[in-house]
């Protein structure tokens, strides 16, 4: 962070009258703030930030009056347990920068957060204890981390041996005959049946059940007649809502249809993908002379996106008692599962095309198992199914899929384009249009004006919006799109909030006034 960094992001918060998910604003003039501890665990348990020392959030923002930055300094080096072992405030402490500045005349200490590696979170207030004293960001609030996101935290590297775990009660009544016997019959030629002579011992090959034959979560997820007379909520809650978010106080009803899709993995996913479709537009594509009716979203986009919600969820004893849901709006369609990333994956690399699945006996059959419609198998378990969805998306010039990833659950939102549902919730209606080659289909140029303009009319002064964000609301790329956000940000026009090498900086449209000055965009145009 540089010293002309500082000016803009205090002009920001000055604007907002609040701090943020962004910066943290602490008077401490006289002595270290008590509560500076929780923002430093949540900015290292979430995605880094600012701690700004020196200035008075209650006083618009202004410097704090005598404030002894040594002596606070000190105080902050010593809880990050940077000296005396004795005065450490902090357990797990993440890496940090301090920066002394001057502003409006007086001095300013500012420290920024790096988020914590994945396999040392949480961080925690040493007196509170591993569960009271871990923290997350959320807007300009410290949120206390909930027992979930603790778990999903500290097993995000472990292996889960959930799906592999006897069911108590449950016994070799509680399996569909069928779909054990299709299963073993499909599989008998195979390595892993080698040498496996009873029914008995080829079950628990599979993973079925366990070598003492007491039958497993994974084998009763895909085999049982009924999982849920176990686990109830091991479902799939698929809700069709009018408005632009659940619970819209301006919608006439709450919902417009909502379906629990429940019986073995692979009826939960066919009947939850039918679910959806009903609910969705036909587009009737035509195919050189003929016509073709297709979802306004693919369906192997949504078969993969519900199968991998199924497979890829926690099923730990703090999730159980959590559904993948399905929620239908008239802009997009986002599935749910509880549990978060898992096993190194991260935003920046989940559709490397490498696989990692927390729940390995129930990946393989899945893998093992047909979807009850003739689609396929259930999972393939190489790691393509996001590199598919992305292509599929872009195939019908939709917006690629949109992954959200929260401490203890995992979100992908796919963009419905401006179909929508039919008025009234009256089910599915039909719309033409005309399949084009790439070529064809290949987005216009923009001029730096044209570009300049568009990004200016997608900021807004109050709500920031990440370089991510910006290009998918332009139907653009970022690594097309950062270069001429960052001319507007020289340029005055736009505001970023925070240093350039962080992985927090966000962009907001300034409320100063400000001339085009297009020589400072860059050429690089698509």
């Amino acid at each position: 962070m540089q010293e002309q960094d500082l000016n803009p992001i205090v002009e920001r918060l000055r604007a907002q009258h609040t701090d943020d998910e962004f910066v943290e604003v602490k008077a401490s003039a006289q002595q270290l703030s008590r509560d500076v501890w929780e923002s430093v665990s949540a900015f290292a348990n979430t995605a880094g930030g600012l701690i700004l020392l020196g200035l008075d959030e209650s006083n618009s923002f202004k410097p704090a009056k005598s404030f002894a930055i040594d002596k606070v300094l000190d105080q902050f080096v010593a809880g990050m347990g940077d000296g005396d072992l004795s005065g450490t405030r902090v357990a797990q402490p993440p890496a940090y920068h301090l920066h002394r500045f001057a502003f409006e005349g007086s001095p300013v200490l500012a420290i920024e957060i790096e988020e914590l590696e994945a396999d040392k979170k949480p961080c925690y207030i040493v007196g509170r204890g591993f569960v009271g004293g871990s923290y997350k960001r959320v807007d300009d609030k410290d949120i206390r981390l909930s027992p979930t996101e603790i778990y999903s935290l500290t097993n995000f590297l472990k292996p889960s041996r959930a799906d592999r775990q006897p069911v108590e009660a449950a016994t070799g009544d509680d399996l569909s005959s069928k779909l054990v016997n299709d299963l073993l019959d499909r599989e008998k030629d195979s390595r892993a049946l080698r040498g496996a002579k009873t029914r008995d011992a080829k079950m628990a090959r599979l993973g079925i059940t366990s070598e003492k034959g007491d039958v497993c979560l994974a084998g009763l997820l895909v085999c049982g007649s009924y999982p849920q007379q176990f686990f109830p909520k091991l479902v799939v809650d698929v809700a069709v809502h009018p408005g632009a978010q659940k619970s819209d106080p301006a919608a006439p009803m709450r919902f417009l249809d909502r379906v629990i899709c429940e019986g073995p993995a692979g009826e939960v996913v066919e009947d939850a993908y039918r679910a959806i479709a009903k609910n969705l537009r036909t587009r009737s594509v035509v195919r050189g002379v003929g016509r073709v009716d297709e979802l306004e979203i693919p369906e192997e986009v949504l078969r993969e996106a519900l199968v991998n919600a199924v497979v890829h969820r926690e099923y730990g004893e703090y999730f159980v008692g959590q559904a993948v849901s399905v929620d239908i709006y008239p802009d997009r369609v986002e599935v749910t599962n509880p549990g978060g990333l898992w096993g190194g994956k991260t935003l920046e690399n989940i559709g490397d095309g490498i696989s990692a699945c927390r729940n390995a006996a129930l990946m393989k059959l899945m893998s093992l198992m047909p979807l009850p419609g003739g689609s396929g198998m259930s999972a393939e378990g190489n790691g393509s199914g996001i590199p598919l969805m992305k292509s599929a998306m872009a195939s019908r010039t939709l917006a690629e899929p949109r992954f959200v990833a929260g401490l203890d659950s995992f979100k992908v939102v796919l963009a419905r384009g401006d179909a929508g549902i039919a008025e009234g919730g009256q089910g599915p209606s039909e719309i033409a249009y005309y399949v084009v080659s790439h070529e064809q289909a290949r987005q216009p140029r923009w001029s730096r004006a044209e570009w300049r303009q568009r990004i200016l009319a997608v900021l807004d002064s109050d709500e920031p919006r990440g370089i991510r964000e910006i290009a998918e609301a332009l139907g653009r790329q970022p690594e097309n799109t950062r270069g001429y956000v960052k001319a507007l940000v020289e340029e005055g026009a736009v505001i970023a909030t925070a240093p350039q090498t962080s992985k927090n900086r966000k962009y907001l449209l300034s409320s100063q006034p400000f001339a085009a000055d297009h020589s400072k965009l860059s050429d690089q145009v698509e």
